[in-house]
C-alpha cells in the first residue's frame, strides 16, 4: 500500500513544530495536493490547528494509548488524502521513559516507516547546531531523518554559519525560519489555544502558515514524502447498523475528543448528535451523553448561567442515562469550579469542588478497572493518559471509584472515575479500542433506549 508521508519531528518541545507544520500542510495544498494531519501522542490541542489547515480531521496517533497494533490500523484507514504529514511530539526520542523510544515520535515515524524532518531551533547557536544534528541523526542506529529545518534564524550571516557547520552532515536543509515574534502560535496553560474559540485565530494560523511556507523547500518536502516504502492494506472495518443516539458536548468549553473514539461508537451502531452546553437549552433526544475535556474554567460564567442545561444533564442522569465523561466534562459534573478567586457552580451531581491550580498533572495512566460502568462490564487493565490543571476538593468519603492507579494520580488517592448511577466521569482520557469500551458504552445506550 503506497502511501506519501511524512513525519515533523524536534529536538524538544517548543522549537516550533504545530506551526511549521501547518505551514507545510499549506504548502503542500498550494501544490495541489490534499493533507490528513495526524498528531502523535495524546493531545488534544494542536490536532485542532493542524485541521484548521487541512479541511480535515486530525487523527492520534500514541503507541502507549493504542498499542502498536492499534497506531499502525488507525494511520492506514485514515491515511485517504495524497499525502499523510505526522506533526510529532515533545523531543523526537522522547517517549514514555527514559530508557527506550517507546511512544517517541521516532517509534510512531518507525511503525509507519515514515522519513522525518528535524526541526532545530537555531537561536543562540551557530556553529553547534551541526552537533545537535549529529546527536539526534547517530542516536539511533536508524533515525530516519532526511531533511532539517532551522527556526528562528537571525540574520544571512547567521544563516551562512549554520549552513556551513551542517554541510558535512550531508542532509538536506529544506527550511530556513526568520526569527520573528509575530510568527509564534499563541498559546495557554494546557498547550496552544483551540481553535474552535475564535474566527480571528483561524486566520492568524492561515496568515503564518502561508509566510512560514515562504521559507520552505516545498518540493523537497513532497519528493522526502513520497520516497516511502509501502505498507500493509488494511481491512475496512464494518460499521454496525445505527441502532441508538448519543449527544456529544462541543463547543469552546468542551472539545477534547479522540477522532477514533467517535468513529469507534459511530461503528457499534451510534449516531451521535453534538450540542453546546454554554449556548444551547436543549440536549438533543438521545439514549447516551458523552462530554469530553476542554476548557470549562473559561466559560465558567456561561455554563453556570445555563440553569435549563445543568438541570437536564442531572436529571438525565437521576434517571440513569449512560453518561461517560472526562477530565473537563468531570470538573462540568462537580459542585462548582474554582478559577481565579471566582467560584461557578456546576451541575452538582457529584459531591465534590473543582479547584483550578498552577501545577500540571500530566501522565500517562496506568490501572485496572475495579467497579463495572458505562463503559466496561469486566474488571481488567487498563492504559490512558491525564492532563490538568485542577483537582477535586471536598470527594465524599463514600464515593464509588472505577479505577485503580498504578501509574498516575487521578481524583483521589490514585483512584479515578467517579460513578453515580449510570455516569462515569474521570480526569483520565480512554482510547476507546483499546479495549471494548465503544461496545459496551453502545450497548448500555441501546438498553437506555429501550426503557
Amino acid at each position: 500500500m503506497r502511501i506519501p508521508r511524512i513525519v515533523i519531528a524536534g529536538a524538544t518541545s517548543g522549537v516550533g513544530k504545530t506551526s511549521i507544520t501547518c505551514s507545510i500542510i499549506y504548502g503542500l495544498q498550494k501544490k495541489g495536493f490534499t493533507v490528513q494531519p495526524f498528531k502523535v501522542g495524546p493531545d488534544y490541542i494542536d490536532p485542532g490547528y493542524l485541521s484548521s489547515i487541512s479541511k480535515h480531521e486530525t487523527f492520534n496517533l500514541d503507541a502507549w494509548l493504542m498499542g502498536e497494533k492499534q497506531l499502525l490500523n488507525s494511520f492506514l484507514l485514515n491515511s485517504k488524502s495524497s499525502i499523510s504529514v505526522i506533526e510529532g511530539v515533545m523531543g523526537y526520542y522522547d517517549g514514555f521513559g527514559g530508557d527506550s523510544n517507546y511512544a517517541s515520535t521516532h517509534h510512531v515515524a518507525s511503525l509507519t516507516k515514515s522519513n522525518v524532518i528535524l526541526v532545530l531551533d537555531a537561536s543562540k547557536t551557530s556553529r553547534s547546531i551541526a552537533a545537535t544534528a549529529l546527536g539526534f541523526l547517530k542516536f539511533h542506529r536508524n533515525s530516519r531523518i532526511s531533511g532539517i529545518i532551522l527556526n528562528k534564524i537571525g540574520s544571512k550571516k547567521h544563516e551562512l554559519l549554520c549552513r556551513s557547520a551542517l554541510e558535512k552532515n550531508k542532509i538536506p536543509i529544506i527550511g530556513i525560519i526568520p526569527k520573528d515574534p509575530l510568527l509564534n502560535m499563541p498559546s495557554r496553560h494546557l498547550g496552544l489555544i483551540s481553535t474552535l474559540e475564535n474566527k480571528v485565530l483561524k486566520k492568524q494560523i492561515k496568515k503564518i502558515s502561508k509566510i512560514i511556507s515562504e521559507n520552505l523547500d516545498i518540493n523537497q518536502i513532497i519528493k522526502i514524502a513520497k520516497n516511502s516504502s509501502d505498507l500493509p492494506k488494511q481491512t475496512k472495518p464494518k460499521y454496525k447498523k445505527t441502532k441508538t443516539t448519543i449527544a456529544v458536548a462541543l463547543d469552546t468549553s468542551f472539545n477534547f475528543y479522540y477522532q477514533d473514539n467517535l468513529e469507534a461508537l459511530r461503528r457499534e451502531g451510534a449516531k451521535l448528535k453534538f450540542f453546546s452546553p454554554v449556548k444551547d437549552k436543549k440536549i438533543p433526544k438521545c439514549d447516551g451523553l458523552y462530554i469530553g475535556g476542554g476548557f470549562p474554567e473559561v466559560l465558567g460564567n456561561s455554563l453556570e448561567k445555563n440553569q435549563i442545561m445543568k438541570k437536564s444533564i442531572k436529571k438525565l442522569s437521576e434517571d440513569n442515562l449512560p453518561i461517560y465523561a472526562e477530565c473537563g466534562g468531570l470538573m462540568y459534573l462537580t459542585k462548582s469550579i474554582l478559577s481565579e478567586n471566582k467560584k461557578y457552580k456546576m451541575i452538582g451531581l457529584f459531591d465534590a469542588e473543582t479547584k483550578m491550580t498552577n501545577k500540571m498533572r500530566l501522565n500517562y495512566t496506568k490501572g485496572k478497572i475495579i467497579s463495572k460502568n458505562t463503559i466496561a462490564e469486566k474488571l481488567h487493565n487498563f492504559q490512558g493518559h491525564e492532563f490538568h490543571y485542577s483537582h477535586l476538593d471536598s470527594v465524599s468519603s463514600d464515593s464509588k471509584f472505577a479505577y485503580a492507579l498504578e501509574i498516575g494520580e487521578g481524583i483521589k488517592t490514585h483512584q479515578d472515575g467517579l460513578i453515580q448511577d449510570n455516569t462515569m466521569a474521570s480526569y483520565g482520557h480512554l482510547y476507546f479500542d483499546s479495549s471494548n469500551y465503544a461496545e459496551i458504552f453502545v450497548k448500555n445506550c441501546i438498553k437506555s433506549s429501550k426503557r
